[in-house]
């Protein structure tokens, strides 16, 4: 389907390269992950991550995700709808976004320090994260509010002479736990008195400064999610330079629109990945077990959920690839129904195709056995991550009742 969209040979070659890549490198390779980690430190990327890193960048599958280039910060220059289709590739496997230096958050996070940190910024920060020697976090949603309304959030940013000070909890500051994890993106209030859009800043915290605690990780349905992690983070009298904020104060809204556009493509793009990994071992289990006589592929319930699934991933992927065409056409707030209805169907067509995938495999499927049942808690996850379905349909709602009401 993507020859229905403009696409470069070189991401077509990009493309190929990376299915090569995995199929040779990352998925024969999970079951080591697994092992390495489990006997080593929770907290750590066991060692066969680095050499799968080595061998990424040395494949020039790295950093694929970053689209412009300037000042010494070379970015790949692929289009949203490009790297979108190799997202759905490295969507397939738990482990197949971090080899080639494209997880998430550092990704939103390499974005924001590229578009919007000044030259000493990003020289202290970006570089070592593009090199992949260290990774992020970003720190906005909070335990004592509603995030989904960001102009709830609390954490203070106060100035006070050459710092800031900031004061706050905060939590779900995904990749925190990692001990990689140097450098915090921390989303707080500069100024109460501003317009609600202006009163928020965002500023960079490194994790080694006084008064940062991480407090404990955070469990997904019962999934650490280790060595990447979720924390709750309390900042208590942290001190920063105030040459740390990004862009100035009360820009933290702009900041955050600038980042979760591109974001959410790749989050619905990387779901579509798993969810046809999903489809596959649905078919491939169906094909393999008999039951009453038959395999259980030819059951008619079973052969129902077989076309749903290929029809809801079909749909998923053109409506995601038609919001990236538009945020290359005609920018992202153009664009902005398009992504939030990606956000909406993309989610919750994962959870239906995974879901299913677990009843082909019985009780298999829940088990620790098969990839299943910790891509569905990551699927119903993600019906929460970047504002839960009913912000995203609140959105949609009053943008299709505009045009009517002009």
């Amino acid at each position: 389907m993507y020859d229905h969209f403009p696409i470069s040979d070189r991401a077509r070659e990009l493309r190929s390269k990376l299915i090569a890549f995995m199929e040779e490198n990352i998925f024969p390779n999970e079951k080591v992950f697994a092992e390495q980690h489990a006997a080593g430190d929770r907290w750590t990327h066991p060692p066969i991550m680095e050499e799968l890193k080595v061998k990424a960048r040395e494949a020039g599958l790295w950093n694929m995700f970053l689209p412009h280039s300037k000042e010494g910060y070379e970015g790949m220059g692929l289009s949203n709808v490009e790297y979108g289709m190799l997202c759905e590739q490295m969507g397939k496997s738990f482990i197949g976004s971090e080899p080639f230096n494209c997880s998430a958050p550092d990704t939103g996070n390499m974005e924001t320090l590229f578009l919007y940190g000044d030259a000493d910024q990003r020289a202290k920060w970006l570089r070592p994260l593009m090199d992949g020697e260290i990774r992020s976090c970003f720190s906005m949603t909070e335990p004592d509010v509603a995030s989904s309304d960001a102009t709830n959030i609390q954490t203070e940013i106060r100035r006070d002479g050459d710092d800031y000070v900031i004061n706050g909890v905060k939590w779900w500051s995904s990749g925190a736990m990692d001990k990689a994890c140097k450098i915090a993106i921390v989303m707080g209030k500069t100024d109460k008195t501003a317009e609600k859009h202006r009163q928020q800043s965002m500023i960079l915290v490194p994790l080694d400064t006084p008064g940062v605690t991480i407090v404990r990780p955070l469990h997904v349905i019962g999934y650490d999610h280790a060595p990447h992690g979720h924390a709750e983070i309390r900042y208590d009298n942290v001190r920063v330079p105030a040459s740390n904020i990004l862009l100035g104060e009360g820009r933290g809204f702009e900041i955050a629109q600038g980042r979760l556009g591109p974001g959410r493509i790749h989050h619905c793009m990387r779901s579509i990945g798993q969810a046809e990994r999903a489809l596959q071992s649905m078919c491939e289990r169906g094909l393999q077990r008999t039951a009453f006589g038959q395999p259980i592929a030819e059951m008619g319930v079973n052969k129902h959920w077989i076309a749903e699934s290929r029809c809801e991933i079909e749909q998923a992927r053109l409506l995601t690839m038609h919001a990236a065409y538009m945020m290359d056409t005609v920018g992202n707030k153009a664009a902005r129904k398009e992504i939030a209805m990606i956000k909406v169907v993309g989610a919750n067509m994962v959870q239906r195709v995974v879901d299913r995938a677990i009843q082909f495999h019985g009780a298999q499927g829940v088990s620790q056995d098969t990839f299943l049942a910790a891509a569905f808690a990551n699927a119903r996850t993600m019906r929460l991550v970047d504002g839960p379905d009913e912000v995203h349909r609140e959105t949609i709602a009053k943008l299709e009742l505009k045009q009517y009401r002009n």
